[in-house]
């Protein structure tokens, strides 16, 4: 089935076109659409297997052009539409359709031809060979793909799209690693993740995958710190008149914690959460006062919810003791949770300190103007390897300033706090393993990803009714 010849079966090329694309506009000479003719099929050996065949491959074209009218039907290089699905609808029933098509589950003796080509296709100027063991293998222009998934970001399916093309197409993620520009595709990331209220849960979490991803790159971690951002006005805490785009990651990821903390307490959230952190750590640079600000008083959050926890246990082991019918709360299973969380944040501070403490005067200055915080975790069992590192940092520029007098101005306090990360040495902190976590699936994604992309179908499909009472693959209030 080639692309070349001037008839595609019983039919000449110009009209086999028009029936694969759906369309009368069609050219010819479309390279998108004779790209897809390339398709290696196996030759087929009856009238029924030719038949077959043909509606397989208008199948698969029409679908893995989804990704094409993503971008050209979504108007790439204007500004994004308020509601994508609403100025264009074929480009949403297109995209939705792929996502059904690539979530399919393999059969038993063939994987999935929509995955295969999904996880496969290149740039288009990229001029190496496919693999012969590709059988589906098509190119799109990457800058163009781009463009549209950094517009597109307010709606669910653009999102999970940007998540399936990260995490199985290693094409487009080095493509994407290797941008000048990340903020364009970040920044509406942490958008979704900063309005957390107003978005559905499998929303918030394809966002946060997507930054835990990104973070598994050290040069995007590094690359963050470089990219200087003004009047980010959709954060309204604080105004930020200037901030790099790695602070302001960091400020929304914490604020994300929190919310979760107080809101929801979904553990994988979490997890996923400071994994993001934690990758980013080493490569602190520059942190905003307040961001450094954030990473403190989180931990102070956490320290106190720790303390908390340990007062309800102690108060109910004793009121235990006056009667033996009262069942106890699992306290140990949440003090366990909170420990857990306040390792990890104590690994974060620690990976900054000692990799880049001479680049992070601001957070060395939050940890001594909260230095009484981390006293009680000094003995700790849990955590007494840990402080040892934080412990000698705050012992050494509180001495430091000490010696400087008092009433000292902020200014002040961070020029010492310059001097001294200079002059402390680097052998003195005692190194551990670095910080590393990568994002693997669940054994059977399936599970999650099914019901989500059939719900999206269900919510955002333009002119197709389903009957509420007989959908049973998701629950209706399902978000």
């Amino acid at each position: 089935m080639g692309s070349n010849s001037s008839r595609i079966g019983d039919l000449p090329k110009n009209e086999y076109l028009k029936k694969l694309s759906g369309t009368e506009s069609v050219s010819e000479n479309d390279p998108f659409w004779n790209q897809l003719l390339s398709f290696s099929f196996p030759a087929p050996t009856s009238s029924t297997e030719l038949k077959l065949l043909e509606e397989a491959t208008i199948s698969v074209c029409r679908s893995l052009a989804g990704l094409w009218t993503v971008f050209t039907l979504g108007g790439v290089g204007s500004k994004a539409a308020a509601t994508p699905e609403l100025s264009s609808p074929l480009a949403n029933q297109s995209l939705l359709l792929l996502l059904v098509l690539a979530n399919l589950t393999d059969a038993a003796d063939a994987p999935n031809p929509y995955r295969q080509a999904i996880m496969s296709f290149k740039n288009t100027q990229d001029s190496s060979p496919f693999p012969s063991s590709i059988p589906h293998a098509f190119q799109i222009n990457f800058n163009s793909l781009y463009t549209a998934l950094c517009e597109q970001q307010t709606s669910d399916q653009a999102t999970l799209l940007l998540y399936t093309l990260l995490h199985q197409n290693s094409n487009v993620r080095t493509y994407m690693l290797a941008r000048t520009d990340m903020e364009n595709l970040v920044l509406p990331i942490l958008e979704i993740l900063y309005h957390v209220e107003e978005r559905n849960s499998h929303h918030v979490y394809m966002a946060l995958i997507i930054l835990l991803i990104l973070t598994e790159d050290d040069g995007f971690n590094r690359s963050i710190h470089e990219v200087i951002l003004k009047n980010i006005t959709w954060y309204s805490e604080r105004v930020l008149t200037e901030i790099s785009l790695g602070s302001l990651l960091i400020l929304v990821v914490i604020r994300t914690i929190q919310y979760n903390m107080t809101r929801t307490r979904d553990k994988y959230l979490h997890t996923n959460c400071l994994a993001a952190l934690a990758n980013m750590s080493a490569q602190f640079r520059s942190l905003h006062q307040y961001a450094a600000q954030r990473i403190i008083s989180l931990f102070s959050l956490l320290s106190k919810k720790h303390n908390k926890v340990l007062e309800q246990a102690t108060q109910s082991l004793r009121g235990s003791l006056s009667s033996n019918d009262v069942p106890l709360p699992d306290y140990a299973q949440d003090l366990n949770v909170i420990e857990e969380v306040i390792r990890m944040m104590l690994e974060i501070i620690n990976s900054c300190l000692t990799n880049s403490l001479h680049h992070n005067p601001n957070l060395v200055y939050a940890l001594l103007y909260k230095r009484d915080l981390f006293e009680q975790f000094r003995t700790h069992p849990s955590f007494q390897d840990i402080m040892q590192n934080i412990d000698l940092v705050i012992t050494f520029f509180s001495s430091r300033l000490l010696q400087a007098g008092a009433e000292l101005s902020v200014e002040r306090v961070l020029e010492i706090i310059k001097q001294g990360a200079v002059a402390l040495p680097k052998d003195r902190l005692k190194k551990f393993p670095e910080l590393k976590f990568k994002y693997v699936e669940e054994e059977q994604p399936e599970e999650f990803f099914i019901p989500y992309v059939w719900s999206l179908v269900y919510n955002s499909a333009v002119g197709l009714y389903w009957k509420p009472q007989d959908i049973q693959l998701f629950t209706m209030d399902s978000d």
